[in-house]
Parts: C-alpha cells; structure tokens; sequence
C-alpha cells in the first residue's frame, strides 16, 4: 500500500497519528490520550477530508 494512517506513541505517551504516502511523511497530528481519540482523528481527516476547502496564500 503506498499509503497508510499510522498511529504511535511519542516519549511523552501520547498517541499521535502520522499520514504516509511511499514511507514519506505528509503529515502528523496533535498528541492524544487515548488511542481511540487517535483513531477518532483518522476517522474524521476520512470522513472531512475529500470536501475540505484548499486555500491558496501565494
């Protein structure tokens, strides 16, 4: 898969969520306390993500 959502936890225990396009990181999110708000996150960038608004500042 060239693609993934992958969660982790960082040296302060939170879980973070990473987005990896060909083991490239695109993007990483905020620190959660829980796993299943980490998994809340994912499911929410899916859900919101195909219709949200691009702004351009250049």
């Amino acid at each position: 898969m060239a693609h993934k959502f992958e969660i982790w936890k960082d040296k302060k225990g939170e879980f973070r969520v990473r987005f990896k396009y060909n083991s490239e990181i695109i993007f990483a999110t905020e620190g959660y306390t829980s796993k299943a708000s980490a998994k809340n996150a994912i499911s929410s960038i899916q859900k919101n993500g195909p219709n949200a608004e691009i702004e351009d500042n250049s």
